[in-house]
């Protein structure tokens, strides 16, 4: 029996895309037929490739432009389109803000039926390029060759790389010349390790489908008080070879503050049960805000904007209107920066997050500021935070929430309604899930005020600070 061959999808020709989707892709209507489209403009006139369709909707890629949108912008990196990182370069930043500030309008409005008494203008991010404080980047010895490439005359004999994953491919990585997220330090730190790594031997790169090699991973962190950290992530124990390296970073980067490595035999990346071994300098850095000092380890969640963060904590800490007689609960608290931040006015705050680690961390974070009216409890929100917890502890007065992009457990808003607080505060990076949780809330509370904040130009990310006030 003949094999039967999938019919090639078709070609959608002069076809302008209308508007901006999720996920950071635009969107073309044709007939009946939505299109999302990535790395195109609302404007734009464009041949779609159709990549997959369904029923209702399909997707694809442009394959050829008849016309540009008014409102573009040239994209700035030389690996725009393919890195899957900053898909919103080719739109202007006022317009990225636009689109932000609708999104979340939209989210409210259509998801969890809102009825918004005041929504405020986006907070722009004063800095559009390197403003990340934190990028990890991967080894592999399948380096991602682009369409021109393959088309090309070029031949190449060198397949190491060390870069970005490509979305949808595990085991594909771009290998970056220059990113414009981090510091130029960075991209120096990142070129110096991939060059001797190429030129010494003894340094192969990750074979992430078949597990081999002995370079896995590097992760860079920043702080605006200068510190500087690297970790090294190897795949086994190479004393000379990994000696050799650390040796030649911290020779070659006297700017390094905390050098740090793991010996990371899994075989997934994530090095969040690892060992983190210092080689030298500290075993953490310090970022400073307001006056505070928060300690930075390896595994340490920070927000990776830190200018931004001082603008996400600012509203948060205004929204909350605290006059310093508060009792404040703090959900999903991760290292503690926001209860740290807002108790110089409270009365007391109650930190509550998973990951143990992080609560250690708040802590030492607390007592680092000498402050002594933070408490902090490590567990599962929806079987820590019960009603024999607030009675133990004392009602709150606020409660301010900033949980995970899947937003918050039915039985955690619960609680929080049991709870009775006079006002909410909450903190999103999925205005999608607060919606949702939003009209859960709706029972007892309205939704006063809305602040979106941009922690992420040249993507479709964005922040989302909502103040709750108890109905009359």
């Amino acid at each position: 029996m003949a094999r039967r061959t999938k019919k090639p999808l078709p070609i959608l020709e002069m076809v302008t895309i209308t508007d901006v989707a999720a996920e950071g892709k635009a969107i073309a209507k044709v007939n009946d037929l939505v299109v999302f489209v990535p790395f195109v403009a609302p404007g734009d006139v464009v041949d779609i490739q159709l990549t997959r369709k369904k029923h209702s909707y399909a997707e694809g890629k442009a394959i050829r432009f008849h016309a540009y949108a008014k409102e573009r912008a040239v994209p700035f990196c030389e690996h725009f389109g393919v890195c899957g990182g900053c898909k919103w370069q080719h739109l202007p930043y006022e317009e990225q803000l636009r689109y932000k500030q609708k999104q979340v309008i939209d989210n409210l409005t259509r998801i969890g039926k809102v009825e918004m008494n005041e929504v405020l203008p986006i907070k722009g991010s004063e800095k559009t390029v390197y403003y990340r404080n934190k990028l990890e980047f991967t080894f592999s010895n399948k380096k991602w060759l682009t369409e021109e490439q393959i088309k090309s005359d070029e031949k190449f004999d060198c397949m190491n790389a060390l870069g970005f994953h490509i979305p949808g491919m595990f085991d594909k990585v771009l290998d970056i010349n220059k990113c414009w997220l981090q510091s130029e330090l960075s991209d120096r730190i990142r070129l110096a390790v991939r060059e001797y790594c190429r030129t010494h031997e003894g340094y192969p790169f990750f074979d992430l489908r078949n597990q081999e090699g002995f370079m896995r991973t590097l992760m860079i962190r920043t702080a605006s008080t200068g510190d500087l950290m690297v970790v090294v992530v190897f795949y086994h124990e190479d004393v000379e070879h990994r000696e050799a390296l650390l040796n030649h970073l911290a020779e070659q980067f006297p700017e390094i503050t905390s050098l740090l490595y793991v010996i990371n035999t899994k075989c997934n990346d994530t090095i969040t049960d690892q060992e983190v071994i210092c080689y030298r300098g500290k075993d953490h850095i310090i970022e400073e805000m307001e006056g505070l000092q928060f300690k930075v380890g390896p595994k340490s969640f920070y927000q990776t904007n830190s200018d931004q963060a001082y603008e996400l904590y600012k509203i948060t800490r205004e929204f909350a209107g605290l006059t310093g007689n508060e009792l404040v609960y703090d959900l999903y608290t991760g290292t503690g920066t926001i209860a740290n931040f807002v108790s110089r006015s409270a009365r007391q705050v109650v930190g509550i997050e998973y990951v143990p680690e992080a609560i250690e961390d708040a802590k030492v974070n607390s007592e680092l500021n000498k402050i002594d009216n933070t408490l902090f409890y490590a567990g599962d929100m929806k079987d820590l935070l019960t009603q024999d917890f607030i009675n133990d502890h004392g009602r709150p007065d606020v409660i301010i929430t900033d949980p995970p992009r899947a937003g918050m457990h039915d039985d955690v808003i619960k609680t929080i309604l049991f709870a009775e607080p006079k006002r909410i505060v909450y903190v999103s990076c999925n205005p999608a899930t607060q919606a949702r949780d939003l009209q859960l809330l709706n029972e007892k509370y309205d939704v006063v005020k809305v602040q979106p904040v941009d922690m992420f130009p040249h993507t479709h990310h964005v922040e989302n600070v909502v103040l709750l006030e108890q109905k009359a």
